[in-house]
């Protein structure tokens, strides 16, 4: 994940601008700033690279999942399907909105199963959130289908998938609405950020507004909005957009680098016979963050992680079954329900019969996987090397 890996003097340039300032807030103190909105242009940028009417950042992708939940109506007692592989945000942001995690299997997209899906549609579910791991995506003809015929909303987490795209949309775009995140290690960085975007004039005033305490910035002195409703503070900061504007006029660089590497290290490990690649959904395009693989059973992906190990090759593959962030399996505190402070009945008890709740397919799936990161600093001969020890570490353990 590129970010970090190509920070220089576009971002010093941006940051100074906004240090020269002195403003260092998104709203307000107009005069003084001379015309520095980086918040306002890295907003349009986004609008414009990525194909959608309306974006809102935010202080995180966490805090852009919880406002674009709310922008739906989404809260208490409203079930939100969701894949029992992902990042820990997915749940934290339904459960902070009062509403309950619905988690289901996935399929070798290595997202949410369709099927999975379809079973777990109660009279109380609500909404359908994909997240598109890794930097590719589910099912989401499969899924748009589901939510029409249900009258459900389909919320995107593409925070993995920044540059990715499904029958030339970018992901994020599709559904009710979507997210990004741009923290340290995503796609693009603004080192913190977030942000919902929509093609719905009311989901975007919604975000608008929540993210900045309810104000409608409807008039020309902050300090007299009125506040049509009640929100909260998930504003971004003029220094993180500064980074993100800078980043996003990168993207295309990134992205060509970062799917060039993808693919010189899988022609190493196409080698090996036992060896298949995650399934993108067909008019997908993998945004190639990572390189994820299988192997025929657990037991031999076991085995290869311990030699990886043992030959210190291990770094940046990740073997996700094992992982306390992003898989079900070791996610203790979500399933024994354990908070600062008291949810709600209806939450705790779901939360609790996830103790109980197996994912043999999800298992099956994850038990086999490693997922690679791809750096786009990566050199071919690197890659060379990498490849060829990877390669033959697998052959070793495979026999």
């Amino acid at each position: 994940m590129p970010g970090f890996e190509l920070f220089g003097k576009e971002e010093r340039k941006e940051v100074n601008d906004v240090l020269e300032t002195g403003i260092l807030m998104r709203y307000g103190f107009d005069g003084p700033r001379n015309g520095i909105w980086k918040a306002k242009e890295l907003e349009k940028a986004i609008t414009e690279t990525f194909g959608c009417e309306y974006a809102q950042l935010t202080s995180s992708g966490t805090a852009a999942l919880t406002t674009a939940m709310l922008a739906l109506g989404i809260g208490a007692g409203d079930e939100v399907i969701m894949p029992a592989f992902t990042f820990v945000a997915s749940f934290e942001a339904i459960l902070s909105v009062g509403a309950i995690p619905v988690l289901v299997d996935i399929d070798e997209t290595l997202t949410l199963n369709p099927e999975a899906v379809l079973q777990a549609i109660t009279p109380k579910t609500k909404c359908i959130m994909p997240v598109h791991m890794c930097g590719s995506m589910a099912d989401l003809h499969a899924l748009a289908a589901i939510c029409s015929e249900h009258k459900l909303f389909l919320l995107e987490d593409a925070c993995q998938s920044i540059g990715g795209t499904y029958k030339g949309k970018a992901l994020g775009t599709i559904g009710d609405a979507g997210t990004f995140s741009f923290d340290f290690v995503k796609m693009i960085t603004c080192a913190e950020g977030g942000v919902v975007m929509t093609n719905s004039k009311d989901i975007y005033t919604k975000s608008d507004g929540y993210t900045d305490h309810g104000h409608d910035h409807l008039g020309v002195d902050r300090g007299a909005d009125l506040h049509p409703f009640i929100g909260y503070n998930y504003r971004i900061s003029e220094l993180h957009a500064a980074v993100g504007l800078a980043q996003i006029r990168k993207l295309d660089q990134f992205l060509a680098l970062q799917k060039r590497n993808n693919r010189l290290l899988r022609n190493y490990l196409e080698q090996v016979p036992a060896i298949s690649f995650r399934v993108v959904p067909e008019g997908g395009e993998d945004s190639c963050s990572f390189l994820s693989w299988f192997l025929p059973t657990t037991e031999m992906m076991q085995a290869v992680v311990a030699e990886f190990k043992e030959q210190a090759i291990m770094a940046g593959n990740f073997y996700w079954y094992v992982n306390n962030w992003h898989y079900i399996s070791k996610w203790d505190h979500l399933k024994n329900s354990i908070t600062l402070a008291r949810i709600s009945p209806e939450q705790e008890a779901a939360l609790l019969q996830l103790k109980t709740t197996s994912f043999p397919t999800s298992d099956a799936i994850m038990g086999r996987c490693i997922s690679t990161a791809i750096s786009l600093v990566w050199t071919e001969e690197q890659i060379k090397e990498k490849g060829e020890k990877m390669v033959a570490a697998i052959k070793k353990v495979l026999g």
